[in-house]
């Protein structure tokens, strides 16, 4: 793959109008005479004209509730759903247009990573650098490397991800993720299901692909004080529309300002004024109830 080229100012990722709509699409494909006296189910907006633009070097957070439409916006982004209107870029690329160019420059880690569970971390991750053309002697130094910095003593390199935590099963996502060095790292609750200390890990790590690959995250959390730390700018996400962007202080200043909490408002009271939810409510849903209602 040909390098790219970047500029000093560049916009790693422009989102303008993005629309995508779940339901009566599918039911009216079928011809008439099979469709019954029932009305076809009604759409659901995941994705309601959302725009935003990430700048180069920049970690953007994205919060939301569960089915508010931010895991859906991460497919659009990272090309495994198809806009139902708007535009999507990656460092100027379009994501329908230029497909193959957008998935080549970005990586996802989601939840719902899988893997070959008889096969060890380091297998795992062999086989994805195949997949993206990796020399063998680089891609296993890295891969051992990123593994050993997420906290993944070496004894546990080898042994078969079905022995592993969900925790650690988590770490080897990630560490897949960041395999390719990517200019546009999508993290779609990252640090789910891992304890404090490895969170700690995970966040240390992001920050350091920032600092020394000049990468660019887009994160979605359910972790406030994760949010705060890491992001450098915060968009809320509501019912698949955006309602809040700015920094994190600028959001707990503009909160504080209203509730009477100057100086201690917190991100889960900006995210409660908000939307009015917690982002506790409901947060053990299966990923399959997720999918269904467009998170």
């Amino acid at each position: 793959m040909t390098p790219h080229t970047f500029e000093p100012d560049e916009t790693a990722l422009d989102i303008r109008g993005a629309l995508k709509r779940f339901g009566r699409e599918e039911a009216q494909k079928q011809p008439f005479w099979k469709r019954g006296p029932r009305k076809p189910p009604e759409i659901t907006v995941a994705v309601d004209h959302i725009s935003l633009s990430v700048r180069r070097g920049e970690i953007f957070g994205l919060l939301g509730a569960n089915g508010s439409g931010k895991s859906t916006l991460i497919r659009l982004i990272s090309t495994l759903l198809i806009l139902d209107g708007g535009e999507i870029r990656v460092f100027g690329h379009d994501v329908r247009r230029d497909e193959r160019t957008v998935r080549r420059m970005i990586n996802r880690v989601s939840v719902e990573a899988s893997f070959f569970k008889k096969l060890s971390a380091i297998e795992n991750l062999m086989y994805a650098a195949r997949l993206y053309d990796l020399p063998g002697d680089y891609a296993r130094r890295r891969a051992v490397a990123i593994l050993q910095q997420l906290g993944l003593r070496e004894k546990r390199l080898y042994e078969p991800l079905e022995q592993m935590s969900r925790g650690m099963q988590q770490k080897v996502a990630i560490a897949r993720g960041l395999l390719t060095a990517p200019v546009l790292l999508l993290l779609d609750e990252p640090t789910t299901g891992l304890d404090p200390r490895s969170k700690h890990d995970v966040q240390r790590f992001v920050l350091q692909m920032r600092e020394e690959h000049d990468t660019t995250v887009f994160l979605t959390t359910h972790d406030m004080d994760e949010a705060d730390r890491l992001c450098d700018r915060i968009a809320v996400i509501d019912s698949g529309r955006i309602v809040a962007l700015d920094t994190p202080h600028g959001l707990k200043t503009a909160i504080g300002a209203v509730n009477g909490k100057n100086g201690s408002t917190t991100m889960e009271d900006v995210f409660m004024a908000l939307t009015g939810k917690s982002l506790d409510d409901d947060f053990e849903l299966s990923h399959d109830f997720e999918v269904q209602h467009g998170e």
